[in-house]
């Protein structure tokens, strides 16, 4: 019987038969990181995108903040004027035609404001959306909107301890500023902050949220087992104009409790802090900005709740006049054309764009 010489027999140290030099990891690696990189960029030439007149969002790809970055991209490109915010700016009870950036074209004759609005877009994310998902929005004239309902109550203003859900969470600090019902471990909050400088996780968000009912493909592989998913990206994109569809959803920012508020101080508030900030980055990348306060419904307000109101209104008025930011308070709109506390009615849009232009405060062209 022959012996086995152990020294010289080469022992497999897995069932692997495979296996990389240091040279041939290296290789690898660089292709791996150089696919990651690649890929978000080269889908959007297999990805059709031809926004019109009158372009938003689509409210299903709300949470998409990789192709707002790629929509936002393009508006600035082609529009002077860029118009930011929540679901007032994007135009919650109304279709396309009927915002206020369609009233401001209409009203000027001149196809230059482009509606960058973005459903539940409240102050705290929208400093993270402009951060690092808006960097294309510099040397722009920029209409910041501001909406007080989000500091019409201490849990609007994410000053509560009790964990609640609220919008875009991805996009609000995670480290930098407590926000106090917000508790995410800190764990997922290392995995979203380290995911926002690199386009490959928001790309894979927007094929989840696009094309697998904001699923992911297992997922949806499991839940359609006879389909096959690659037929999903021979749809187009989400229709854009589902306003009917919003219409008849609940939220937390259109059905307020009713005229009774519980406005919080300025000085305290997070919401206007968010806000704040926001400015600043606009700053630095040299927008010319105009804020526009409003339009806030005060027919629901009374006594107490209206002087609160009132006082907030004219601090937050203070404070830009004192840093030199220009800015719009337009006066409350007929009841009639508001939907709700801040959503104006087309009528309404209509009404604030005539008062805008009137004011003369419009930014002027670049």
């Amino acid at each position: 019987m022959n012996s086995i010489d152990t020294k010289n027999t080469e022992i497999s140290f897995s069932s692997n038969g495979v296996r990389l030099t240091f040279k041939q990891w290296i290789f690898a690696a660089i292709i791996c990181i150089t696919t990651i990189i690649a890929l978000p960029s080269a889908w959007k030439l297999v990805e059709k995108f031809e926004p019109g007149d009158d372009y938003r969002q689509p409210y299903q790809l709300g949470s998409d903040y990789w192709f707002y970055e790629r929509y936002s991209k393009v508006a600035c490109m082609e529009y002077e004027t860029v118009l930011l915010g929540d679901s007032v700016i994007w135009g919650h009870y109304v279709p396309k035609d009927k915002t206020l950036s369609h009233y401001l074209n209409e009203l000027t004759s001149e196809n230059k404001f482009a509606n960058l609005g973005v459903d539940g877009m409240h102050p705290a994310a929208l400093e993270g959306l402009v951060r690092y998902y808006g960097k294309a929005i510099q040397n722009k004239n920029v209409i910041l909107h501001l909406n007080l309902l989000w500091l019409s109550s201490p849990k609007h203003d994410l000053q509560t301890e009790k964990e609640f859900r609220f919008n875009h969470p991805k996009l609000v600090s995670q480290f930098k500023t407590k926000i106090p019902c917000y508790t995410a471990p800190r764990l997922s909050r290392f995995v979203i902050a380290l995911e926002r400088p690199f386009s490959f996780p928001a790309w894979t968000s927007h094929l989840n949220i696009s094309y697998f009912n904001n699923t992911n493909m297992p997922t949806w592989t499991m839940n359609n087992p006879y389909k096959n998913p690659l037929d999903n990206f021979s749809r187009n994109l989400p229709d854009e104009d589902t306003y009917q569809k919003i219409e008849e959803s609940e939220s937390s920012e259109n059905k307020p409790a009713g005229g009774d508020f519980q406005w919080v101080q300025a000085e305290t508030s997070l919401q206007w802090k968010f806000f704040r900030n926001t400015l600043e980055i606009l700053q630095k990348r040299k927008n010319e900005i105009l804020v526009l306060i409003g339009p806030f419904n005060e027919h629901m307000l009374s006594g107490e709740s209206l002087d609160n109101y009132l006082k907030l209104k004219d601090e937050i008025e203070k404070w830009l006049k004192q840093n030199n930011i220009s800015y719009y308070s337009p006066q409350t709109l007929p009841d009639e054309q508001y939907n709700d506390a801040s959503h104006p009615t087309a009528e309404g849009y209509n009404t604030l764009a005539k008062e805008l232009i009137e004011s003369k405060k419009l930014v002027s062209t670049r």
